[in-house]
């Protein structure tokens, strides 16, 4: 854990979400553990960035998190769905990365009932992973690395290639739009919006020796 917290502490914003891909993210409840690996997720570089909350140093209430420590957990509700993102930057400095999809790992039946979904719709999306896995508000200020929401090194899985993309769903916001600020496990079913003809049967990732050690660079 003490390699990743410093990838958080001393990378840029773009690189800790490179380095989450393939990272397993789990979640203790009171019904056991859940987990998955994480396939899908986008960065956004506020104060600069148009599409991020805090563009601009805007700070509000409920933006408070995203001024917090790097790896401090915001979390947002859109269209009634709430959003997971973790802060990456040093305190003051409000960027961070949103968690757009897992690969269901522990506990999946549990997160079939959950969703009431099978297949890549149980986590495929942003607020799907958070019901899936059961994150509520309260978890919001905590960390990613010490909460019962966290990052497990240990299990991280490496992706055959991680393709940079834009990011979904921001229109109208100059240069931003199309910025490759998303990064995803290339052929993972669980990609948001992923063809069926794009996945690859091994789900993206490396079937090597080597392929639980994580590779931030």
């Amino acid at each position: 854990m003490e390699e990743t917290i410093k990838v958080f502490e001393t990378s840029s914003t773009e690189d800790v979400a490179r380095f989450l891909v393939g990272m397993y993210l789990e979640h203790e409840t009171s019904q056991g553990k859940l987990g998955g690996y994480i396939v899908d997720c986008e960065a956004y570089l506020g104060p600069e960035d148009m599409a991020a909350h805090s563009y601009g140093m805007k700070n509000t209430p409920r933006l408070k998190a995203m001024y917090q420590k790097p790896g401090t957990i915001y979390l947002y509700t859109m269209h009634t769905h709430l959003i997971l993102n973790l802060v990456t930057r040093q305190e003051g400095m409000p960027q961070g990365v949103m968690i757009r999809a897992i690969e269901p790992a522990e506990g999946k039946a549990q997160m079939e009932k959950r969703r009431v979904k099978t297949g890549s719709e149980i986590s495929n999306g942003p607020g799907k992973l958070v019901e899936a896995l059961g994150i509520s508000k309260n978890l919001y200020g905590e960390s990613i690395f010490s909460s019962n929401l966290h990052l497990v090194p240990e299990k991280k899985k490496v992706p055959k290639k991680i393709a940079l993309l834009p990011r979904v769903g921001i229109p109208n916001k100059g240069k931003w739009t199309d910025m490759p600020l998303r990064f995803v496990a290339e052929g993972n079913p669980y990609i948001t919006k992923i063809r069926r003809q794009e996945i690859d049967p091994e789900g993206g990732w490396q079937v090597t020796k080597g392929s639980l050690k994580g590779d931030h660079k």
